[in-house]
């Protein structure tokens, strides 16, 4: 019986500028048709790896396959069998809807007959088959969105690297954006994408949180919330959120506790017990509780786990999740890559 088919492997995955180690040994292999979460603070090494798979920069040391190419002996062939978007979606401006998908038909070498059909395509599944001559600068974020994913998939690449491809559109057009997204995957294309928005990433079959360079939790969300949280996690709506927040951390019976919106989060070794001591430990500081409910954790509860537990080891502070666009990393070469 064959074994599962992979179209990334990556193994000890390095990269140093200077003193710098961006990415420190970071290995994972991902199954063909996969959707790969790659999570982290800003700086933690996600676009830095993304360059390396995509051949735009050189490892340190380590290997990593795409595709089935090696994207340290053979970094052109690999861009050629890939599509790339990242968040700034690499549109021409201005160009015309339809310029674009043909400029990007010429850069991928695609035939007259070819194009057409894919032009085509692109047009109808962003929705933009009436507004083909319509300039690119014109256009809404979530089109230029689509438009920009549907350039980046042109040339029908088994693997599709996806940067940070939902900053700065409105939810609904992240929702639409992910079905594309599940329609690639169920075709068999493997997606490769970071996002700030931990919520997304509930639609990954396999992710990877990376911290300072190092991949620190793996597995599927479903693996992840069971192995990761052990504990109940009470979530507290009251008065003052902050003040609550500083005045739970400092309690031995408190194991972890965060604020999600106007709410705080609080992980404790009992629930009765924590649902005890939480409503008169506040009450006494004048602050006062509303409800106190026992909650399913969510990945953003792994995430800040998890990075707390690395930075109490490591002996560094602790980075929150993203909330805007990643400010950029060590740069690479990516406008080389079209798309």
């Amino acid at each position: 019986m064959n074994g599962p088919d992979y179209s990334i492997e990556v193994k000890e995955l390095t990269k140093a500028f200077g003193r710098f180690l961006a990415v420190d040994k970071v290995s994972f292999r991902i199954r063909r048709g996969d959707i790969f979460g790659f999570l982290g603070a800003n700086g933690a090494g996600k676009s830095t790896t993304i360059r390396m798979l995509c051949g735009l920069l050189g490892p340190t040391s380590g290997t990593a396959t795409v595709g089935g190419f090696d994207v340290n002996a053979e970094p052109e062939k690999v861009k050629k069998h890939i599509g790339y978007m990242s968040q700034k979606f690499s549109l021409y401006e201005d160009l015309t809807v339809e310029e674009n998908i043909a400029f990007f038909g010429g850069i991928y070498g695609l035939s007259r007959k070819r194009l057409a059909g894919r032009m085509s395509w692109v047009l109808e599944m962003a929705g933009l088959s009436g507004r083909r001559r319509s300039l690119t600068r014109e256009l809404a974020q979530g089109w230029k969105q689509r438009l920009a994913l549907g350039c980046a998939v042109l040339h029908e690449p088994g693997i599709v690297f996806l940067d940070e491809p939902t900053g700065g559109v409105d939810p609904v057009s992240r929702r639409n954006f992910w079905e594309l997204i599940n329609q690639l995957s169920e075709k068999g294309v493997t997606v490769f994408v970071t996002t700030h928005y931990l919520d997304e990433a509930e639609y990954c079959h396999d992710i990877r949180f990376i911290h300072a360079g190092r991949i620190v939790a793996a597995g599927s969300p479903q693996e992840l919330k069971a192995n990761t949280i052990r504990h109940p996690i009470l979530e507290v709506e009251c008065d003052r959120a902050v003040e609550a927040l500083a005045a739970l951390q400092k309690e031995a019976w408190v194991l972890e506790t965060s604020i999600f919106g106007s709410y705080l989060h609080v992980s404790v070794n009992s629930e009765a017990e924590g649902k005890k001591l939480i409503r008169p430990f506040l009450a006494a500081r004048g602050i006062a509780v509303k409800r106190i409910d026992r909650i399913m954790p969510s990945l953003e509860d792994v995430f800040i786990q998890r990075i707390e537990e690395e930075s109490r080891t490591q002996g560094r502070p602790a980075a929150a999740p993203e909330k805007k666009a990643p400010a950029p990393e060590p740069a690479g070469n990516e406008g080389n890559l079209p798309c």
